[in-house]
């Protein structure tokens, strides 16, 4: 036996992410609950959304709007950042440690953790660990003495006197895509390391359920994000990683990093076949098949599956406002293993090109809200939870037609069965499914919203969708 052979272990991840319906929160954007603490050039809420304008979103408004947000079925939430900063997007930290004032306070935070944990709702933070703002103590402290300050080795550091403002000469600092105002963490010295750690251990003894890691990529030192996993699983096993990777991320999905990442991949399929139609139904069944397939199972059920984010265009704007292609896509988002995440307002028809656009404030007048979209995933999401193989059960590629646009597919456990079918075409599509992948075959489908019965004769599934259309059935033996 080779003593020096590495160890495999069964890859764990969090029971409870795989029957999560997440809830992306931009927190100056959803509600202002509590106009004390806007900043004092906050605008009008509804206002254009710029790179720097703040709106008065809270952590109160977040509060004030759990009962919303329970009723669509939510059961967690992904909050941007929180933490003390200088911008609205609060990617800048200057204090890990402290909530912004503009979003409340520590105590505020306390009661958003527990007024959503008695009503079931999780809460993921947004760790930026990769970089931090100039406004940071640490760079603060080089600002001010230079090569003589003691955190010297904090960040990568090229020369001095640093130039965090003046654009006319090169930064002579490492920092975030080049832009000054987000200079690098050394997160090679120990120091910073320990630093680091700690905010991820303290936040998680507050009660948070899990950290959303900002570009983990960028950090190249692998050795850093497993002694993260370390400290998070060792202060709670069940808290959930997932890091924000945009293409294959099977180096960080080994087991020892990251439970999951944010499902990009999903999004690109997505936008290809439903919202553009430059996927055929085979490329996009396949493709996804591959992807259900890329990491291992546990990993693939933890997956955070997503249409849009706050570095996206809102996923109806893709659609080119047709709430029927949109539609499509949420059938899938709520039908493929995985958690699904919607993006703050997407659910109500919210529209909005690249960012900052995609930043703007939730509409809270009823009449601004696209009724029908609101209430089709609705009705999705009360399915996803009401049965379990939507969740945990296996995914079945079944069968595409190109030339009609239909792609099928079937999510299955012991004792149910669901067939999702897709008609991304612009044209009304009567056919016969063939069943032969399924045994035993189901006698008879139903669709579990309507009703409405589906005999299966001679192996195959007789039906007719409309155009840009789809349908889940369950299967009755």
């Amino acid at each position: 036996m080779n003593k020096n052979a590495p160890i495999h272990r069964p890859i764990q991840t969090p029971d409870w992410v795989k029957h999560a319906i997440f809830y992306q929160i931009f927190p100056d954007r959803f509600a202002n609950g509590d106009p004390r603490n806007d900043p004092e050039n906050a605008q009008p809420w509804g206002s254009i959304p710029t790179p720097h304008n703040f709106m008065g979103g809270d952590l109160q408004g977040i509060i004030d709007r759990l009962d919303y947000l329970q009723e669509l079925g939510i059961n967690a939430l992904y909050l941007n950042p929180i933490f003390l900063a200088s911008s609205n997007h609060k990617y800048n930290a200057s204090d890990y440690f402290q909530i912004d004032p503009h979003f409340g306070d520590l105590t505020t935070f306390q009661a958003l953790l527990k007024e959503s944990h008695s009503r079931g709702i999780k809460i993921v933070l947004d760790g930026v660990f990769n970089h931090c703002g100039r406004g940071f103590f640490a760079f603060n402290d080089l600002l001010e003495n230079g090569e003589h300050s003691p955190y010297r080795h904090w960040f990568h550091i090229k020369g001095f006197p640093l130039h965090p403002y003046d654009g006319k000469k090169p930064a002579n600092y490492d920092c975030w895509w080049g832009i000054r105002s987000l200079p690098k963490f050394n997160t090679e010295h120990p120091p910073v390391r320990r630093y680091l750690l700690d905010i991820a251990r303290y936040w998680l003894e507050q009660g948070i359920d899990g950290w959303r890691l900002d570009v983990p990529n960028e950090i190249d030192d692998p050795d850093f994000w497993r002694e993260f996993r370390a400290v998070v699983k060792q202060t709670n096993p069940e808290a959930y990683i997932v890091g924000e990777i945009w293409h294959d991320a099977s180096a960080w999905l080994q087991g020892d990093q990251f439970d999951a990442v944010m499902n990009y991949l999903f999004r690109d399929l997505c936008v290809g076949f439903f919202a553009q139609s430059q996927l055929t139904a085979t490329q996009f069944l396949r493709r996804l098949d591959r992807l259900m397939k890329k990491y291992p199972e546990p990993i693939t059920q933890a997956q955070l599956n997503l249409l849009g984010s706050h570095d996206t265009e809102r996923f109806l704007t893709l659609c080119g406002e047709d709430r029927q292609r949109a539609q499509l896509a949420y059938l899938a988002l709520m039908t493929i293993p995985g958690a699904p995440c919607i993006y703050y307002g997407d659910e109500i028809g919210m529209e909005g090109g690249k960012d900052p656009d995609c930043r703007r404030c939730f509409p809270w007048n009823k009449k601004q809200w696209n009724r029908p979209l609101q209430e089709f995933i609705r009705s999705l999401i009360a399915l996803r939870n009401q049965h379990a193989a939507l969740r945990d059960g296996a995914f079945i590629p079944l069968y595409s037609n190109n030339e009609a646009g239909i792609a099928a597919f079937v999510r299955q456990n012991e004792s149910e069965r669901f067939l999702i079918i897709f008609n991304n075409s612009d044209s009304r599509w009567q056919g016969s499914l063939p069943m032969k992948k399924l045994e035993p075959l189901p006698k008879t489908w139903v669709n579990p919203l309507t009703q409405e019965t589906y005999p299966c004769e001679n192996r195959a599934l007789r039906l007719h969708l409309p155009a840009r259309a789809g349908v889940l059935l369950q299967g009755s033996y």
